[in-house]
């Protein structure tokens, strides 16, 4: 490439409803996942065999997974990926109980996010496709 080329800046990739919503409502999450992971350090919540800094390590990873989940909601495994997330975070409860209720408020944000955005990208989709043919005559 030469001085004088300018490069014309690179399209960003259309995202839908479903996959905005999601990837938010992940990233929060991942926030508050890693938060339980040190409730469970502190809080000495684990078994006796198992020691304690686990509990951080494993709200770190899942936070971590959380976050890459959010850059894979294009893809319908993405989506499925997300649902067994908040499955694992539901599983926390048995270890710190108040993990239950950030489970439910969690899960009720991606269950909004996932069906929602879904009807809204059919929606659009639809439309789209409506304008398309009246111009297309």
């Amino acid at each position: 490439m030469s001085g004088g080329e300018v490069r014309a800046p690179r399209q960003r990739r259309a995202r839908g409803a479903e996959e905005s919503l999601g990837s938010i409502v992940l990233a929060f999450e991942s926030i508050v996942v890693f938060l339980g992971g040190l409730a469970i350090y502190g809080l000495n919540a684990l078994p006796p065999q198992i020691p304690g800094w686990w509990g951080i390590v494993a709200g770190a990873v899942l936070a971590v997974v959380m976050v890459l989940t959010g850059r894979a909601l294009r893809h319908r495994w993405g989506i499925a990926l997300g649902w067994a997330l908040q499955l694992v975070v539901a599983l926390g409860a048995i270890l710190v109980p108040a993990l239950a209720l950030v489970a439910l408020i969690f899960g009720a944000m991606w269950g909004y996010a996932t069906i929602k955005g879904a009807s809204l990208d059919a929606r659009n989709a639809r439309l789209a496709a409506e304008a398309d043919t009246l111009n297309g005559e």
